[in-house]
């Protein structure tokens, strides 16, 4: 398996589902609509979407199947992104190489376009829910947990901005903002495929290693990156007072951190033996990504 082209495919095929959702109509909220498309169609790594699929199908082909979740993931992601970078959060201007939403648009267009693409979310999973079933019922409730763990995580990180933070306090912000969504997108295609107790509950060990594994490598690129690589500033999180990873222990500890991680994930990962590839090489890549 190539992984990049393996990681490419699936991006495609994820994009490909979300322009469907893009709303195009002459309507009297335009502005709105190009606002969410914005965002939602930007350039992105769509890892969460592709954890839902590539997750089923390690144990059920039709991964259709799994879609609406997967679609819905993104949507919420995106909604995370527009809020975070408003001013009252992280008051950035820049993501993905882009103006973010509230400097391309404005603030309450990008307030409203995040709160649409939420709900949007939640739409797309209760008209799946209409052929109702205990896996679906199930998974939905992993969606909304997530949601409500992100948005928990995300108020620590800024409760705490300035202020000295504990190191299980680190952990536990992180686990919410950043590992909250992985670990549900990887629990979500476990559960609507049927995976056994001990798949499910590896699969939840990889999900929170990785989880742990890409805010790591966030804070080491926030400190070390390229900024055209990353499309946004670097240095940005030590400026705010932002604790991070990096703050709190330095670069060489957050590194060993990341490669201890990164090396208990794809343990985790080889109990699936050759189906477990991607999942292995995705912890890999986390670990060496660049952006």
């Amino acid at each position: 398996m190539d992984f990049k082209q393996e990681l490419k495919k699936y991006a495609k095929i994820i994009n490909e589902e979300l322009i469907k959702y893009v709303r195009t109509k002459d309507c009297p909220e335009g502005i709105l609509n190009a606002s969410m498309e914005y965002s939602l169609m930007a350039e992105g790594k769509r890892l969460r979407p592709i954890l839902v699929l590539k997750t089923y199908q390690l144990f059920k082909d039709d991964y259709q199947v799994a879609m609406p979740y997967a679609i819905a993931m993104e949507m919420v992601h995106n909604f995370s992104l527009i809020h975070d970078d408003l001013p009252a959060i992280d008051n950035d201007d820049f993501r993905r190489g882009r103006l973010t939403n509230h400097k391309k648009f404005d603030e309450s267009t990008a307030i409203l376009a995040g709160d649409a693409l939420l709900n949007n979310a939640y739409m797309l999973i209760s008209k799946d829910l209409l052929t109702l079933n205990e896996k679906k019922t199930q998974a939905f409730y992993e969606f909304t947990n997530a949601v409500d763990r992100m948005i928990i995580g995300e108020y620590v990180d800024t409760e705490f901005e300035g202020k000295e933070i504990s190191k299980e306090y680190l952990e536990y912000m992180h686990q919410n903002k950043t590992g909250a969504l992985i670990k549900a997108s990887i629990r979500i295609g476990a559960i609507l495929a049927g995976a056994d107790k001990e798949s499910t509950a590896r699969l939840t060990n990889y999900a929170e290693k990785i989880g742990l594994a890409f805010q790591i490598k966030d804070d080491i690129l926030s400190e070390t990156g390229d900024e055209k690589v990353l499309g946004k500033p670097v240095g940005n999180d030590r400026q705010k007072g932002k604790c991070t990873f990096v703050t709190k222990y330095g670069i060489e500890k957050a590194k060993e951190m990341l490669a201890e991680v990164t090396k208990e994930a794809v343990e985790q990962a080889k109990f699936f033996g050759d189906n477990g590839e991607f999942l292995k090489e995705l912890a890999l890549y986390i670990e060496y990504r660049q952006k």
